[in-house]
């Protein structure tokens, strides 16, 4: 949901129509699942809010949750540049810290008001929760392949993919304690320091 749209190459008509209908369709998804709740609106619903048929929504979207999530690409660029573009001095698992804490900034602090209704739509629905995490564990391949570029390892290498799927998987821990931020940093506190450190229990051999 993010405008980077001066970013873009200029589009020709035909994809400027494409992605007028996508905008059209998602926006009137989110309005219609936060006024009525997600399990109460249909497809169709959101296809006759959008003056569209049913078809050309599937053309645009495989399913209902995918109305709400439309940023895949994004999301997998962000990881990455987070690593990439890391500041000097910054470690893999650091880098990776901040970027997991931004993404679960709370309600409002992105200071888009869109952006807080998904938050609170995603967090009161659980279908959308289940969605969500699918969709952002399933960039865990491509994060462990930078991960290796940045260290000069295999692509392969079990380390980095293991700090890939921790690292992500710690977005959504403490979801439902008292301080999620502290849970995740926590987690990215064993992943940087190492179990010893983190737990004060001396080192094995």
């Amino acid at each position: 949901m993010t405008d980077s749209t001066s970013e873009r190459p200029r589009l020709g008509r035909r994809e400027r129509k494409k992605a007028a209908t996508r905008k059209a369709l998602a926006d009137a998804a989110l309005r219609l699942f936060v006024e009525h709740g997600y399990d109460q609106v249909g497809i169709r619903d959101i296809a006759e809010a959008a003056d569209v048929s049913t078809t050309t929504l599937f053309k645009h979207f495989p399913g209902k949750e995918a109305l709400v999530f439309d940023e895949g690409d994004e999301i997998r660029d962000a990881l990455l540049a987070a690593v990439r573009d890391r500041p000097a001095g910054r470690s893999i698992p650091g880098a990776l810290r901040d970027h997991v804490l931004h993404a679960r900034l709370p309600k409002g602090e992105h200071g888009d008001p869109r952006f807080t209704q998904l938050l609170e739509l995603v967090e009161n629905t659980p279908a959308l929760r289940a969605y969500s995490r699918r969709m952002w564990m399933q960039h865990e391949i491509d994060l462990a392949a930078a991960i290796a570029e940045e260290i000069g390892a295999p692509a392969d290498d079990p380390a980095c993919r293991a700090l890939a799927h921790f690292a992500l998987e710690a977005r959504d821990l403490g979801h439902d304690g008292p301080d999620p931020e502290a849970a995740v940093n926590r987690a990215f506190d064993l992943l940087e320091h190492g179990w010893s450190a983190t737990s004060g229990e001396p080192g094995g051999s």
